[in-house]
């Protein structure tokens, strides 16, 4: 099963659940807005997105990232608004039978989420004032 979402209210993580009996692996990342962006203090991170098209991409890379590894299912939320310190801006669980391959798939997906997904995000520095920020990992 595949689910995403884009979300502008606190991310509630998706349920694990013991009932599973295929997989043996449930990989969950927490992506948090630190306190720094390049080096500078900040407050928040803003996000912001290409209405439509963002949700439409982030299904589309969500289905390919399971065809393109041996994943039972893939959920993400990412969050976008103004995001403070310590909060989380993307939450993703993908289940698998083994964490190999679980891993594998998580690594790729963020690697991609962040090259194709049309959301941009804002550094919000203590004064207020705001810079574009850009992610080279």
């Amino acid at each position: 099963m595949i689910r995403t979402e884009i979300v502008t209210g606190r991310i509630e993580p998706f349920s694990s659940g013991d009932d599973r009996k295929e997989e043996g692996a449930e990989v969950t990342f927490n992506g948090r807005v630190r306190d720094t962006e390049n080096g500078k203090k900040i407050v928040a991170l803003e996000y912001e997105r290409y209405e439509g098209m963002a949700e439409e991409e982030l299904e589309t890379l969500a289905q390919e990232t399971a065809k393109k590894f041996p994943i039972h299912d893939l959920f993400c939320r990412h969050r976008i608004g103004e995001i403070p310190v310590g909060e989380t801006s993307l939450h993703i669980s993908i289940w698998s039978e083994h964490r190999e391959e679980g891993l594998r798939a998580l690594d790729w997906f963020i690697t991609e989420l962040k090259k194709r997904i049309p959301i941009w995000k804002w550094a919000v520095f203590l004064d207020g004032t705001k810079k574009a920020s850009h992610h080279d990992h």
